[in-house]
């Protein structure tokens, strides 16, 4: 137990309602199916935890290995204007790269096992999906590809913890593929990529500093840049409204445009750091809940977490929507 705990720690769990959120979405829009599976869900749910644990250790693990970790040490204690720190419990001794190596393969396996059930259940459609999922998950970092280091790292979240991650646990569910999953997944996905994106608008001196191409990075020019914040912040909400207008999606799901203020303050938020890096910003209460504000700010950390926290927000308030629709929906 004590193991499991210390290794649940440093996989940034904080990071889970990446995937617990969209997982969540997914399952909830399988309720209305009539063909809605409990026992299949909660494998999947869990399978979902796991891998997303086991591959923020991976890219633990292979950032180790490039070196980009000592890198970033140095840099944080420099004084950078970055969250920059990571892999602390490896150069603090805590634990060698062995270890991490095999509780990387320790919590996929976890995840392999419930994987397994489902598809001895759902069939082979759910391994094609699982397997694209640990393609992408295991080639953001690691060797030859290293997808995260050539700007590619925000479009491989975003269709692993949209579209692939998505659709598996809603098919795991329900047993069924349909437009509904793909106009809804979508939207999330790029709102997924939208909180990548707006850590790197913000972390480019540290990355450019370990060669690290992010997605901001490749993109160079400040106008670039704002043009890939507008349509991270406002594609989702033209989808779904295709979506909608297509009958692929119920109507109710426009309930969801109630959160376009907040995406619009989000990018008025990053084109402000975009002119003015050192600028200040406020929280909003319906921005939503920003924890420990107080030791962030004394920290000197707000500059970052308020525009992280505000990314986080949105697709969490977007996602709880769409949640609630369709349980009103199983209901009716």
């Amino acid at each position: 137990m004590k193991w499991l705990g210390f290794w649940l720690k440093n996989s940034r769990y904080v990071a889970l309602p990446q995937s617990v959120m969209p997982a969540i979405v997914a399952l909830s829009m399988a309720l209305p199916s009539g063909h809605f599976d409990f026992v299949q869900a909660l494998l999947a749910f869990a399978g979902v935890i796991f891998a997303h644990l086991g591959m923020n250790l991976a890219d633990d693990y292979f950032d180790y290995r490039n070196k980009s970790d000592v890198v970033r040490n140095r840099l944080h204690h420099q004084g950078f204007r970055a969250r920059i720190a990571k892999c602390d419990y490896l150069t603090s001794g805590k634990a060698t790269s062995k270890q991490l190596l095999v509780a990387v393969i320790a919590f996929l396996l976890i995840a392999a096992s419930f994987g397994t059930i489902i598809l001895l259940y759902r069939g082979i459609t759910i391994l094609v999906l699982a397997f694209a999922g640990l393609a992408l998950g295991l080639f953001y970092s690691c060797p030859p590809l290293k997808l995260s280091y050539y700007g590619l790292g925000e479009i491989v979240i975003g269709i692993m913890f949209g579209p692939l991650l998505m659709t598996g646990v809603y098919f795991a569910a329900c047993g069924q593929i349909d437009g509904t999953i793909i106009f809804t997944s979508i939207p999330i996905g790029l709102l997924v990529m939208n909180i990548i994106f707006t850590h790197s608008v913000m972390d480019q001196h540290a990355d450019k500093a370990i060669s690290k191409m992010t997605f901001a990075i490749l993109l160079n020019k400040k106008s670039y840049i704002r043009f890939a914040a507008f349509l991270f912040n406002f594609l989702p909400f033209i989808i779904l409204l295709v979506g909608v207008l297509l009958g692929m999606v119920h109507w109710l799901y426009l309930i969801a445009f109630l959160t376009l203020p907040h995406a619009i303050w989000l990018f008025d938020s990053i084109s402000l750091f975009l002119d003015n890096d050192k600028a200040k910003q406020s929280p909003k209460k319906w921005l939503g809940r920003m924890e420990n504000w107080q030791a962030i700010k004394d920290a000197g950390l707000d500059w970052f977490m308020i525009r992280w926290y505000a990314s986080r927000n949105l697709i969490t308030s977007f996602c709880i929507i769409i949640i609630l629709i369709n349980i009103i929906l199983a209901l009716c």
